[in-house]
């Protein structure tokens, strides 16, 4: 339940407002899709912590940047 109920909310992130902000995501694939994915590999609690440490690095001064893949 609360895995649909995440990926329900990461889907409507991407089809309304990430359209609308600027692209200035620093990883590829982004945080959202990579949350996704994690959440869907892992299951709800350890793909959410996989998302969080992501969007947490996601920030100028971690230096990172490029293709994250999940692992």
């Amino acid at each position: 339940m609360l895995k649909r109920a995440a990926l329900f909310l990461i889907k409507v992130y991407q089809v309304s407002l990430r359209r609308v902000l600027p692209q200035s995501c620093r990883f590829i694939p982004s945080c959202s899709e990579y949350t996704k994915l994690a959440i869907v590999k892992y299951g709800f609690l350890k793909g959410s912590a996989k998302g969080v440490r992501r969007i947490s690095s996601c920030q100028p001064f971690s230096g990172k940047y490029g293709y994250d893949p999940l692992d």
